[in-house]
């Protein structure tokens, strides 16, 4: 049945789901404390009201389910009856059942609830198992034969015998039931489908578009304070003016006793003419300097209340959230034979609707993940002194201007082995870089993609679906994961999120001369660091902070852009680093110049260019130039990957080493000379072999990276031409081509090429690594 009144369908959605939500939290909490008279007399008026409005709106089914709920309750009410297991999960059912229909009554989207099964399960003994078909039979053995009976008919005679009137009411459900309900399933649990935010009476939609409106006025808030700088600046040009025309009067006073009376009045009325226009343009400026200063002000506290108005509107407390998973966890417990408790802690702390909504499924695999593979089983428990009924906690709070979830158990916590064994069967990492990591980066890797020390997959967590999905989840929301775990003792996930996702705090560096913006909740601080401060530790770059070693990396170098050749040479005394913070990690990037912080508009990219490393988005700044938005979590990936070339030798050492590009694809040739020009080297481009013999005689070069299969003159046969004179013999040639068979390879050595790379297995560090190794024998 849909209910056709608009108004009145928003207010029975907005009702049934509240009533259905206190109707579940109370049997959770009955079902923990069956003694609670005062709880159960509110689950009862809850179950009463969701009747009388499902009547009164014409909802017949919804009606018919909790009038029977209403029913059971009130005999656990008068002692008739006990709140077991079984009938707790009866209910749940019904409930379930309940939500479903009303769905359809505010959707019209149709759903597979039999209600005549749903009553049968309800009215069934508290032990009974019944079937979820009208055909369903079951087969009875009385002496030596089996009769078979049909349960359903059973139920109705027991009706009859007792209440008429539901038997006929039950009859009238029968013939209702489609035919092919049998074989429909179970209703599913709540949790499954999307949680949504509905105590908003406006369309998320235009609520979204409004704030993404009012947080524009923060770019223009800007943009017109600019202008009042600019009209501060024709100020001071006009006050430069006046010196000026002062002046040359004061230096005509001479002159003009050399002129007639009438020049001299002319040279004045000049002077006077300019000085009025002066005097006017004084004005101007003066009243538009006032204006704009006055407009900013009010555009300011206007854009500031609106910005924080609409942001209010949008944030909602997390208790919303995390009320999909006391009954969650209900039932994965039972169905793995745990007795786990759930605690929720800050259940008042806001956030905005949209981190609400998107944080459910990152949440629920956590949570039932934390379930499966977490928590022990009671009899590991009590081997190991722990309580038989383990804690879950689901914890938030307010972490400055972000938010922070946390999600801890009392289980078996990871196991750092186990998780280097995983990450070297894998491929991941060899046992000398496994080493190297700290016992965080070792259990930070369970977020590689497809990562699971499990060798079988469970349906309850993750289903093969690894925690990378859930950290993809999270970064999409601007937001970090973080693990903490200790052996036997549990683990904690910490998920911290922006609490608004309209604007953005960044810091905007300078690098290549064009803008790149840091979330500012990344950014730790911000020193200057001189040369002779940097050392190499394990082959990485690195500096002394806190009386802590601190890994550092130009940002253009992990950004992989081309290399400012003067960047060594103009900043070799004085380098700005900005230092930051990602979860339990610290790095320092290198950057030409800090510019300003700001508060943007987060753009997030285009679906069509998915996901690109480094980058979170973009913006606009004041003046109106297009800023890229950095993704900090990506940079640690690129400090592990670093090799042994000491950002010290960067600044100390000019990067004067040529190589000469021989390459006749344009595509190929652009990428490699921008990798070889991002690693500091001097490029020189050549079409073809023949081409390259030219510029090699006419220019002198440190290397040769050259392509095989050209016109005019192959690689192969240039590297052999190159051979034969004599003042070549020494020069390295990397050959880089897609001919990858053995006798390929064989070839290039014969034809006299230091090194041999495939492009079907490209790695630019190999190629890097193999240039500075050649060039430096």
């Amino acid at each position: 049945m849909f209910i056709e009144d608009d108004e009145l369908r928003g207010l029975y959605k907005a009702a049934s789901a509240e009533h259905i939500e206190t109707i579940e939290a109370g049997l959770i909490h009955l079902e923990k404390n069956p003694g609670d008279q005062q709880q159960l007399q509110a689950l009862l008026r809850a179950t009463h009201s969701l009747k009388g409005d499902s009547r009164m709106l014409g909802v017949g089914d919804a009606e018919t389910v909790t009038h029977q709920m209403e029913d059971l309750l009130s005999e656990v009410e008068q002692g008739d009856r006990v709140l077991s297991s079984g009938l707790c999960d009866r209910l749940y059912s019904g409930l379930d059942a309940v939500r479903k229909i009303a769905h359809t009554a505010v959707t019209g989207e149709q759903t597979d609830v039999s209600v005549f099964h749903v009553m049968a399960q309800l009215m069934a003994g508290d032990d009974a198992d019944i079937p979820s078909g009208p055909a369903a039979t079951l087969d009875i053995i009385q002496g030596d034969e089996t009769v078979e009976i049909d349960p359903a008919a059973t139920l109705i005679q027991v009706a009859e015998e007792t209440e008429p009137d539901l038997a006929a009411e039950l009859n009238q459900l029968l013939k209702q039931s489609p035919s092919d309900q049998g074989q429909s399933k179970p209703a599913e649990t709540p949790t499954t489908s999307p949680y949504q935010v509905d105590t908003v009476r406006v369309e998320a939609a235009k609520l979204d578009q409004l704030m993404t409106q009012a947080s524009e006025l923060a770019v223009t808030k800007l943009r017109i304070a600019q202008r009042l700088g600019e009209v501060e600046q024709l100020a001071t040009l006009r006050e430069q003016w006046t010196t000026d025309l002062q002046a040359h009067q004061l230096s005509l006073t001479p002159l003009k006793q050399q002129l007639s009376a009438a020049d001299a009045m002319l040279v004045d009325q000049v002077l006077q003419v300019h000085q009025q226009r002066l005097s006017a343009l004084s004005f101007q400026i003066e009243n538009l300097k006032a204006q704009v200063g006055e407009d900013s002000t009010r555009l300011d506290i206007t854009a500031n209340q609106l910005e924080v108005g609409i942001r209010n509107l949008r944030m909602l407390p997390v208790a919303g959230l995390f009320q999909l998973f006391p009954r969650m966890v209900r039932d994965l417990a039972k169905q793995q034979q745990k007795q786990i408790e759930l605690v929720l802690e800050g259940t008042e702390t806001l956030a905005d609707k949209n981190i609400l909504e998107q944080m459910q499924a990152p949440l629920t695999h956590l949570v039932r993940n934390a379930i499966d593979h977490g928590i022990e089983t009671t009899t590991e428990r009590m081997a190991m002194g722990k309580p038989e009924t383990a804690t879950l906690r689901l914890r938030a709070y307010q972490l400055g201007s972000s938010i922070a979830i946390e999600l801890t158990d009392d289980g078996r916590g990871l196991e750092l082995a186990k998780i280097q064994e995983t990450a070297i069967r894998r491929g991941l990492h060899t046992e000398a870089e496994l080493a190297r990591m700290t016992t965080s980066q070792v259990q930070s890797l369970i977020f590689a993609p497809g990562f699971s020390t499990r060798t079988q997959v469970t349906e309850i967590s993750g289903r093969g679906v690894g925690l990378d999905v859930v950290r993809a989840n999270v970064e999409r929301l601007q937001g970090t994961i973080q693990v903490r775990s200790i052996p036997s003792q549990g683990c904690t996930f910490q998920l911290t999120l922006s609490s608004s996702l309209t604007t953005t705090a960044v810091l905007i560096v300078e690098v290549n001369q064009h803008p790149y913006a840091i979330p500012l909740e990344y950014v730790d601080k911000m020193i200057s660091v001189t040369p002779d401060q940097i050392f190499s530790l394990e082959g990485h770059p690195t500096i002394t902070d806190q009386d802590q070693p601190l890994s550092v990396m130009w940002l253009s170098d992990v950004l992989e852009l081309p290399t400012e050749q003067d960047r060594h040479e103009t900043e070799r005394t004085n380098i700005p680093c900005v230092i930051l913070q990602i979860g339990s990690e610290r790095l320092g990037l290198f950057i030409d110049q800090l510019v300003d912080q700001q508060d943007i508009v987060l753009k997030p990219q285009s679906k069509l260019l998915k996901r690109i490393r480094n980058i979170t988005g973009a913006t606009i700044l004041g003046n109106g130039e297009i800023c890229m938005v950095l993704n900090p979590q990506d940079f640690l990936q690129a400090t592990q990957g670093m090799d042994d070339l000491t950002l010290s030798e960067h600044l100390h050492e000019a990067v004067t080493s040529k190589v000469l590009l021989v390459e006749d694809s344009i595509p190929i040739r652009t990428q490699m000379k921008r990798i070889l020009q991002g690693a500091g080297y001097d490029v020189t481009a050549a079409v073809d072999g023949q081409e390259g013999l030219e510029k090699l005689q006419a220019d002198r070069f440190d290397a040769v990276v050259s392509d095989v299969e050209m016109p005019n003159l192959t690689g192969l046969e240039m590297t052999a031409q190159i051979r034969q004179r004599q003042e070549y013999q020494q020069l390295p040639i990397v050959l880089v081509t897609t001919l990858a068979k053995e006798e390929d390879k064989r070839r290039g050595q014969e034809a006299g090429a230091n090194a041999y790379l495939t492009k079907g297995d490209f790695d630019q560090t190999l190629l890097i690594e193999t240039l500075r190794r050649l060039i430096a024998s």
